[in-house]
């Protein structure tokens, strides 16, 4: 007892002496010993309110009570609160007994119907996945995002029997979202804005609803992808004309609404993964992402390894800042991180030129086209204006209506939105708009509903333009132009390509686990859509439409997250760990030509670093014949041989680390990972090498004979033993080891080169692929 009361007068103590030291306040997150909690407390909360509210009966009277600083409590997948500190209060109570480490929040940016065909996922198919899970009608996916709209026909529940017997969640009423808006198929809604407020202040009502209803759109298209159920006829603006479908229909959805119009703040996202996992979801989809930092400094991967240890399968978007390296996030090795490809679809609207030049270019303007045949006059927009800079990016305000009246203007990317550039063209006078991506963008291309008519075409197709523009205005004919919109096209090839924008790996924290984990179609994807946002999400759009065509890593995260139920809805027993390990092993990698996907920023053929294990095959995955299995403590081993200390571990994961026996798992590479990837730093040796340790468990047939075949990176020596793996029973798991040699390359300081091979197993009836990435770096 004399102990719990030292805990408490320090925690009060510290307080006291802090307050007046309360300058520049943020929110932190703050992690707690849940067993250090004085015994004279009932409950954690009254131990952290009782400890702030001491501060305003002597310093604050005249203030709102201190109460008001604890933003959230968490108590499922961590121990602790958020509160609004400066950084005096939060360094202070970082030496407090019975706190275990107190972290600045981030705040996140989410990261914006023939994919269920595309993917094998057909209404008709009586024998496959939809039919195996009962399209997945007992399993919950939580859906962290910006709301939803719950009156969409994506959301109806006809047919759907009662709300499984294990859900524990529930439809928090807010603005304009009555607790009726629930039914069979929403059957939760919560909104957490606690974070979002602490630092901007209180919302504007008028602007967003303080409810689980979504006034931004993403949350409503993530969720239709991830459960939508079947809606006939679905478009938008006529294009993509058919039946929309989530990949699991019949699964059951929640809604957990955390970003705003300022962002997703993380004290906001870790309540939401709190309460999901409190609630009973077997499926967290979150496409939010931000920057990477250590483990033990990120929420999202916090909260994520809680709801993972609970059993939950967390899949989050890998970001969308490719085509360059190093650019994907939510890189955690207990998160399933999903890239973006193409579909067997696009929307092609061709820019013909004045000279007879087609360029190609994508759009989904449905709007009054342009007069056919006719040819308009074609200006560069950084050569119309007074700043050079902002006109060439159709920044607002920049461009002279003098100028721009009755003519298609060439905007480059860049800033502002893409649709918010046509609406600046629009209101200067313009009468349609060509979008050209940089030289970073490359060739990828996204369509847009526009409010004018426009395309976008790819950085040659914009050099070629803006060439053109200018050699013809030095000519007797002043440059011309008109866009040609061809609708919807089917059948497209190649299929799939890796999209530009999909963020790309090394994993710039753990770069012995390759991320992304595998690619889902996430370019030019249909889903449902809010009813008072416009198609393009510019505030002067007032068209409405029930769907809309978006693209981003956003939107290839729902459908990992509709796949994982349906795979947990037919395997009941398997962990998230299992899941992944499905997916990633029967993913492919080639393309509907038959040859290796091509990455659509350079048209070049991608690689793993682009695709991870490549992209996911529902039905293959359902039967994946053996997995790689994970559980918590093989993620401690790994955090321990990650350096890590105890410390760290422990805000990760809640327990105090034993590291000791993490050194008999050897080094970070032997986690039992689906991929396997080393790096090598070239510190003037010749030869290097390293060895992969894997424990498999069949969960194909019960007598069955695995042989491997080793595809070794170009340049190095691998080997397997053993190279048979014979199993007599279901559930039964045996190790193989892999031993890789490689010689060093020439190359300059600093740069490095990525070679990879794979290691099969298969037994005539299932192939298990594991990337096998190497990666040798020439030190600076």
């Amino acid at each position: 007892m004399a102990v719990s009361n030292l805990l408490l007068i320090s925690f009060l103590l510290f307080f006291s002496a802090s307050a007046s030291a309360s300058s520049l306040h943020k929110t932190y997150i703050v992690f707690v010993q849940h067993d250090a909690k004085p015994s004279v407390f009932p409950t954690h909360k009254h131990w952290y309110d009782s400890s702030l509210r001491s501060l305003s009966s002597t310093i604050q009277a005249d203030e709102d009570s201190e109460t008001s600083r604890i933003l959230h409590t968490y108590d499922t997948v961590f121990h602790g609160f958020s509160v609004n500190l400066s950084p005096l209060e939060a360094q202070q109570l970082q030496k407090v007994s019975g706190i275990v480490g107190v972290i600045p929040e981030q705040v996140r940016e989410l990261q914006t119907t023939r994919s269920p065909e595309f993917l094998g996922l057909k209404t008709t198919d009586s024998a496959g996945l939809l039919k195996d899970s009962d399209f997945g009608s007992d399993l919950v996916i939580g859906v962290i995002d910006t709301g939803i709209w719950p009156e969409r026909q994506s959301f109806n529940d006809r047919d759907l029997g009662p709300v499984p017997a294990k859900w524990k969640g529930e439809c928090v009423a807010g603005n304009e979202f009555p607790a009726t808006s629930c039914n069979r198929k929403l059957i939760g809604a919560r909104f957490f804005c606690g974070g979002y407020e602490a630092t901007n202040g209180k919302m504007n009502e008028s602007l967003e609803y303080r409810s689980a209803r979504d006034s931004d759109g993403h949350g409503t298209h993530t969720a239709s992808i991830a459960a939508g159920r079947y809606v006939f006829p679905a478009s938008t603006l006529g294009y993509a004309r058919g039946v929309a479908a989530g990949m699991a229909p019949k699964a059951r959805l929640a809604a957990y609404k955390v970003c705003w119009n300022a962002g997703c703040y993380d004290s906001d996202i870790l309540a939401a993964f709190d309460a999901a996992v409190a609630d009973g979801v077997d499926v967290v989809s979150l496409s939010v992402g931000g920057v990477v930092v250590p483990y033990y400094l990120d929420s999202i991967a916090i909260g994520a390894f809680g709801a993972s240890d609970h059993g939950v399968f967390v899949s989050a978007s890998a970001g969308n800042g490719g085509p360059g390296g190093l650019t994907v996030t939510n890189v955690a090795p207990w998160v399933t991180t999903v890239g973006a490809g193409s579909m067997d679809r696009d929307f092609p609207a061709n820019v013909r030129l004045g000279n007879g030049k087609l360029i190609p270019g994508v759009s989904v303007y449905g709007g009054p086209g342009l007069a056919p045949g006719k040819l308009y006059p074609l200006i560069y927009a950084g050569s119309v204006g007074g700043d050079g800079y902002s006109s060439s990016l159709c920044l607002e305000g920049s461009l002279d209506p003098s100028f721009v009246k009755g003519k298609i203007v060439l905007c480059d990317r860049g800033i502002n939105s893409r649709a918010t550039k046509g609406d600046v063209v629009r209101k200067a006078g313009g009468i349609g708009m060509v979008l050209a991506n940089g030289v970073f963008d490359g060739e990828g291309l996204v369509a847009d509903c526009h409010v004018l008519p426009a395309t976008a075409v790819g950085a040659t197709g914009g050099d070629e333009i803006r060439k053109y523009i200018s050699a013809a205005s030095k000519s007797k004919s002043p440059p011309t132009a008109t866009i040609i919109f061809r609708g919807t096209r089917l059948g497209v090839r190649p299929a799939p390509v890796v999209a530009s924008f999909s963020a790309r790996g090394p994993n710039p924290e753990s770069p012995e686990i390759l991320k992304p984990d595998v690619i889902a179609p996430g370019l030019n994807i249909l889903a449902a859509w809010p009813d008072r946002v416009g198609p393009s999400g510019i505030p002067a759009d007032n068209r409405r439409t029930e769907f809309n065509i978006l693209s981003g890593t956003s939107m290839a995260c729902p459908h990992i997250s509709g796949v994982a139920a349906l795979l947990k809805a037919a395997h009941p027993d398997w962990s998230p760990a299992a899941i992944r390990s499905a997916l990633m092993t029967t993913a492919y990698t080639n393309d509907n030509r038959g040859e290796t996907m091509l990455d659509e920023a350079t048209g070049n053929s991608s690689t793993v670093m682009d695709y991870g294990a490549g992209h996911v095959h529902p039905q293959k995955a359902m039967d994946p014949g053996l997995i790689f299995d994970l559980t918590s403590h093989d993620y401690v081993d790994f955090l321990c041989n990650s350096n890590y200390t105890v410390t760290n571990i422990q805000m990760i994961t809640r327990k105090m680390a034993d590291c000791s026996k993490a050194r008999k798992a050897g080094h970070v590479g032997n986690l039992n990972y689906p991929s396997m990837s080393a790096n090598f730093q070239q510190y003037g040796k010749h030869k290097f090498s390293t060895h992969f340790i894997r424990t498999v468990t069949n969960v194909g047939e019960p007598n069955s004979v695995y042989k491997v075949t080793v595809k070794p990176p170009i340049g190095t020596l691998v080997s397997v033993q053993p190279e048979k793996l014979v199993f007599r029973r279901l559930g039964q798991k045996l190790n193989f080891l892999v031993r890789v040699e490689a010689m060093a390359v020439k190359l300059s300081p600093g740069s490095n080169t990525v070679k990879s091979g794979a290691i099969v197993w298969a037994d005539g009836k299932h192939t298990v692929t594991s990337p096998l990435v190497l990666t040798l770096q020439q030190p600076l």
